[in-house]
């Protein structure tokens, strides 16, 4: 499991986050705290608290990492 700490801040963000997460396969989770959701799934999204940043767990994928995160590259906080 690999986790990237992303920020979606706006319905725009979180549409474009969920069509680049549909292109991948494998198993993706967005947490923030104790909450935990599919990170392909734009309503469990937006149930989330936005305003906080979320972990992205990549739980299993037949594609290379980091292919993902290169596509994720403008929702990844550094920290």
């Amino acid at each position: 499991m690999r986790s990237i700490m992303v920020k979606l801040e706006t319905i725009e963000d979180v549409k474009a986050f969920v069509s680049i997460m549909v292109q991948f396969n494998g198993y993706f989770d967005l947490a923030s705290g104790r909450y935990i959701v599919d990170a392909k799934s734009v309503m469990g999204i937006f149930s989330m608290d936005l305003s906080k940043v979320l972990e992205l767990r990549i739980l299993e994928t037949d594609e290379q990492e980091e292919e993902i995160i290169a596509a994720l590259k403008p929702f990844i906080v550094e920290e």
